[in-house]
C-alpha cells in the first residue's frame, strides 16, 4: 500500500517542477503515477477524463481522483496538498520578491520565452490521450470534428458532450432493441 507521504512527495514534486499547471501538469503526472506502478495508462486515462468533466482545477482533480484511488478520502486531501503547496508557496515568495519588477524588460522575455514551452507541455498529454483513446476511425473523426467546433467555431464543450451522450445513448438504445428482436425472432 502506498503510503501517505509517498503520495504527498510525489505530488509535491509535481506540483514544484511543473510550469504551466493544469495540462503542462499531465505529462509529468501521468509518468509519475504510472512507472510507479501506482495506476494503469488506462486508469490515468479514465481519471483525467473525470478531472476534466469536474469542476476545479484539472491538476488539482487529477490530485484528488488519483490519491482516492490510491488511498480514499486521506489520499485525496494528502494528494492535493501535495500539489498545491509548492505552487502556494513559489507564488507567494514571488510576489513578495518581484512585485516591483512586473515590467522589467528582462522578466517579460522570460516569461514570453516560456509560453511555447508551455504549449508543447500541453500538447504532448492531448496527442498521446488521443492516440490511445481513438482507437477506431469513427473516433479519430469525432475527435477532429469536436477540435473543430471548439477551436474554430467557438461552440461550447458542453454542447458537443450532451450531443453526443444523446447519441450514444440512442445508439445503445438501437443496438439492445435488435439484439432483442433476434433473441424473440430466434435468430
Amino acid at each position: 500500500m502506498v503510503s501517505y507521504w509517498q503520495i504527498f512527495l510525489v505530488f509535491a514534486k509535481i506540483g514544484a517542477f511543473t510550469i504551466g499547471g493544469g495540462y503542462a501538469m499531465l505529462p509529468v503526472i501521468q509518468n509519475e503515477i504510472t512507472k510507479r506502478g501506482w495506476l494503469k495508462e488506462e486508469d490515468f486515462i479514465d481519471i483525467m477524463a473525470l478531472a476534466q468533466a469536474a469542476p476545479g482545477l484539472l491538476a488539482v482533480n487529477i490530485s484528488i481522483f488519483t490519491g482516492h484511488k490510491l488511498r480514499g478520502t486521506g489520499g485525496s486531501i494528502v494528494a492535493t496538498l501535495g500539489s498545491i503547496m509548492p505552487s502556494f508557496l513559489i507564488i507567494l515568495a514571488i510576489a513578495m520578491v518581484f512585485s516591483g519588477y512586473q515590467d522589467n524588460p528582462v522578466v517579460i522575455r522570460i516569461f514570453k520565452g516560456i509560453r511555447p514551452v508551455t504549449v508543447a507541455l500541453i500538447a504532448v498529454p492531448m496527442i498521446n490521450m488521443a492516440k490511445k483513446a481513438n482507437r477506431k476511425w469513427w473516433t479519430w473523426i469525432l475527435s477532429g470534428v469536436t477540435l473543430g467546433l471548439v477551436a474554430f467555431l467557438d461552440i461550447s464543450p458542453i454542447y458537443i458532450l450532451l450531443t453526443v451522450i444523446v447519441f450514444a445513448a440512442a445508439s445503445g438504445w438501437w443496438k439492445e432493441a435488435g439484439k432483442s428482436k433476434d433473441r424473440e425472432e430466434g435468430v
